[in-house]
Order: C-alpha cells, then sequence, then structure tokens
C-alpha cells in the first residue's frame, strides 16, 4: 500500500502541501494538464526551488490576474470541480473539503454553508491548491494519508474581515480533535485551507508509521522563519506495518433509566449515522441502581452527530468524551466461489501464514436461508479455503 507521511514541524498550507508532492516525484506537467480543465481563467502555476534555513525545497506558485479575483460561494465552486474532467474521486474529494470549510464559516459567521461568500479560500489560487493537492495524490496512486501533530502560531494574520487571531477561527474549528502543539511561533503556521486539507485526508496524527520510504519531498512556505526552516516535509513509501494506526473519538455514558426497547433503537441509529462501534455494558451506579453504559467509538469527524443521537434518543444528561488511538489489522474484501455461488468476504494479513479469512454474516445468512442449510456449516466451508480460492471483488 502506498502511502504519505507529512512531518509538519513548521505547520501547513495549500501551496507547501502540493510543493512538497512536486518536490517528491509530481510532473509539473501532469499537474498543470489535470487543473487546464478547471473552468478558471486568469492565473498560471509554476514551481521554482527556494532555500529555506539552507535546505532546499519546491515553491509552488499560482500568479493570478487582478480580474481574476473574485468572491465565491460553494455552489459557485462546487459548479466550477464538477465541470471539470478530473477524476471522480478528486472532484468528490474537492466539494467535500469546501463543504467542510463552508460548514465552519457559516457556524463563525452565522451563515447557512450554501450562503458564505469565500474570500481567501474562494481565490483562484486557494482552489488550485486544494483540487491541486488532491489530484496530485492520485496522480502518485496515494492510498493513504497520515500526518504529525500540528504546531500552532499565535498572534495575527490580516483576513477580508480585519486582523483576525492566530489561529484563525476556521482553522481551529476545523481541527477540534486533532492533536495540536503550540509552535512556539508570532505567525500562522496552519492556513484555513492545510486545515482543510490535512483534515479530510489524514488517517491519524501522530508519529511516523512503519515504512519504506521511496521519496521525499519539501514545500517552502512563502516567508522564512526565524527559528526554522518554513518547509512541509512529505516521504511517500510503502506501509509495512499488518496493522495500521487511527486516530477514534471514544463517547461514554450511563443511563440507568432507558427503556431498553430505546437501546436497540439507538444502537441501530448510530451503526447508520457510521459508528464504527457500539457497546451496551451492565454497570452499578450510586445507591446500588443498575444501569447501562453507553460507549460509541467513531471518526473524531462523527463526534458532533454521534452526541447528537445519544442525547436525543437517551435520557442522559451528559456525554464523556476522548480521543484515542487504536491498531486495525490490514484487510481487503475478496470474493470466492462455493457451492452455493459467490460470497464475499474479508481477508485479514497475519505477521506469518497465510490470510485469514472472515466470512460476512450477512452473506452467510443470505446462503443459509435460500438453500435451507446450517449457517455453521457455510462458515465452516469458508473457513477450509485456502488463500489461493480468493480474488478481488469486483
Amino acid at each position: 500500500m502506498k502511502i504519505v507521511y507529512l512531518d509538519c514541524f513548521s505547520g501547513i498550507s495549500g501551496d507547501m502541501f502540493l510543493g512538497a508532492l512536486l518536490d517528491a516525484g509530481l510532473p509539473l506537467d501532469r499537474l498543470k494538464e489535470g487543473l487546464s480543465s478547471l473552468p478558471l481563467e486568469g492565473y498560471r502555476i509554476e514551481a521554482r526551488r527556494e532555500a529555506r534555513r539552507q535546505i532546499f525545497g519546491t515553491r509552488f506558485l499560482v500568479a493570478v490576474e487582478e480580474t481574476a479575483h473574485v468572491h465565491r460561494d460553494l455552489g459557485l465552486i462546487r459548479g466550477l470541480i464538477e465541470q471539470s474532467n478530473l477524476p471522480k474521486t478528486v472532484k468528490e474529494r474537492s466539494c467535500r473539503v469546501f463543504e467542510s470549510l463552508a460548514q465552519v464559516e457559516g457556524a463563525i459567521h452565522g451563515q447557512p454553508p450554501e450562503e458564505v461568500h469565500f474570500h481567501e479560500v474562494g481565490a483562484v489560487d486557494s482552489i488550485v491548491d486544494i483540487v491541486g493537492t488532491l489530484y496530485g495524490l492520485e496522480c502518485l496512486h496515494v492510498e493513504k494519508v497520515y500526518a504529525s501533530s500540528l504546531p500552532m502560531g499565535s498572534g495575527f494574520t490580516p483576513s477580508a474581515h480585519g486582523n483576525l487571531p492566530v489561529p484563525a477561527p476556521a482553522t481551529l474549528a476545523l481541527l477540534k480533535g486533532v492533536p495540536l502543539l503550540e509552535g512556539g511561533s508570532r505567525h500562522e503556521l496552519v492556513t484555513p485551507t492545510g486545515a482543510a486539507l490535512i483534515r479530510h485526508l489524514a488517517n491519524s496524527f501522530g508519529p511516523m508509521p512503519p515504512m519504506v520510504i521511496d521519496a521525499i519531498g519539501y514545500g517552502a512556505g512563502s516567508r522564512d522563519l526565524p527559528d526554522r526552516p518554513n518547509l512541509l516535509r512529505v516521504l511517500i513509501g510503502r506501509d509495512t506495518a499488518l496493522a495500521a494506526t487511527e486516530t477514534v473519538v471514544v463517547l461514554e455514558t450511563a443511563v440507568d433509566d432507558s427503556n431498553p426497547e430505546w437501546l436497540g433503537f439507538l444502537m441501530e441509529r448510530l451503526l447508520t449515522a457510521g459508528a464504527l462501534d457500539v457497546a451496551f455494558l451492565p454497570i452499578q451506579m450510586k445507591k446500588g441502581r443498575p444501569a447501562v453504559q453507553i460507549q460509541v467509538i467513531g471518526r473524531p469527524e462523527q463526534a458532533d452527530l454521534l452526541m447528537a443521537i445519544v442525547m436525543a434518543e437517551t435520557t442522559t444528561l451528559g456525554i464523556r468524551f476522548r480521543y484515542s488511538q487504536r491498531r486495525v489489522r490490514q484487510r481487503s474484501v475478496a470474493e470466492v466461489e462455493t457451492p452455493w455461488g459467490k460470497i464475499r468476504v474479508k481477508t485479514v494479513m497475519q505477521e506469518e501464514g497465510p490470510p485469514i479469512l472472515a466470512p460476512e454474516y450477512e452473506a452467510c445468512r443470505e446462503i443459509a436461508l435460500t438453500h435451507h442449510i446450517p449457517l455453521r456449516e457455510v462458515y465452516g466451508w469458508i473457513a477450509g479455503l485456502s488463500a489461493e480460492a480468493l480474488r478481488p471483488a469486483p
């Protein structure tokens, strides 16, 4: 699996991210060709080698004509992206990044997301940075992105709304649940564009994952910092771990006066909303009252949604939450031929020996009901298969 690790020792911005990808081997001509299908005019892009504290990297620049500066809303930006000939995955990811920006900007300024008029991030250079970064990762065939903790600057930064505190309000809103560090710098180290990209892309934040490095790139920022090289370091390589580390949010609450039928419905709603796991544990509360502890595990960006569901469907008055790391074994979906037709199975990698085959319950259940055979017979037949019987699922 091809992965990227973002070493954000001086923060991150959209142009630094794209510069680092170019420095690591992304062809500039291919980037220009992909971006040329966006219906945008009045700009040109270039990349040049520049040094920051005697370390050279690639500076990505977008030169924009004065007439090209337009304030755009979410609908207009989404339309520009959808009209392009970029790959479908790049279009979808780009739209999601701008939607997340619109949501936080709308919350900050008291507007619905669709009515937010972007200033800095709606400009041509920011659109090129975001779409170009996602297209660059697609061209490099990157499957997963990991990142270090993010150093945050301080002070003030100019904007269309006047001077804003650093980190900018939109940046902080985008980084809820992400590990942050005091950067010790009176400069903006993480921009809203950089925050939106890394929040959308990173599977987890922390130390570098086990990997074989194939390429290293440095993306140069626009200014020289007094205490460090203003660079984003990107490591591109192959994942060597059979178990990946990712960040999750863990929600917990306890109820002693909830209808058991409500809890069943709660679990159904949470799993439908995308929760990774839901568990109910019997506990004893004060005064000896029997109760149920509800534990929900989800993606960090799902925290608010999952908490809202728990609040709505239970009698709880509060929810504890924390962000945690978990190790997940590498797995994939494959298809096998059985006496009852094709069936999808999960393959789980092991440190030694062939992969473990894990049947999908619903698929096995359907076969058992259709062919009037015991469920355990279907499971037993699949358990006896060898890895050679597997083929990738369509």
